[in-house]
């Protein structure tokens, strides 16, 4: 399959739709999902083009991954969370829906449970959370 340039993903990398975002290297992009399945619940994506991690180049995967660690991290700080649960999905069948290469990373306590997919959050709740995020990243 290949790459869409049009994807929602890659128009956040261009500034054509608007993203809160969390941090950001030479690499990589972290910014907080519009749908939430837990407080704090963010992206992690590559600034090249990748469709998903069966097309990602080791170089691709090396920063994607480094920047899925450090947010790791920072959830876990900012929500003093005991976990994180880190999701990643290969194409409609594995339950892909955007086809640019994503890390999910949620923070997680014992215990709670994830909110259901597809449910729009609120919008300054999670200008709120991408917040501590970055003061935990300082």
């Amino acid at each position: 399959m290949d790459y869409d340039p049009d994807n929602i993903f890659a128009k956040i990398l261009r500034g054509e739709i608007p993203a809160t975002r969390v941090y950001e290297d030479d690499d990589t992009l972290a910014f907080m999902d519009i749908m939430p399945r837990a407080d704090g619940h963010l992206l992690v994506i590559p600034k090249t083009p990748c469709r998903n991690l069966l097309d990602a180049s080791p170089e691709q995967m090396a920063a994607v991954m480094q920047t899925v660690q450090k947010m790791g991290r920072a959830v876990m700080k900012a929500f003093d969370a005991q976990g994180v649960t880190v999701q990643q999905f290969n194409e409609a069948a594995g339950g892909q829906e955007v086809f640019h290469l994503h890390f999910h990373v949620l923070p997680r306590r014992e215990g709670d449970r994830l909110r259901p997919p597809g449910n729009m959050g609120d919008m300054a709740a999670i200008a709120g959370h991408a917040e501590k995020i970055r003061a935990a990243l300082t």
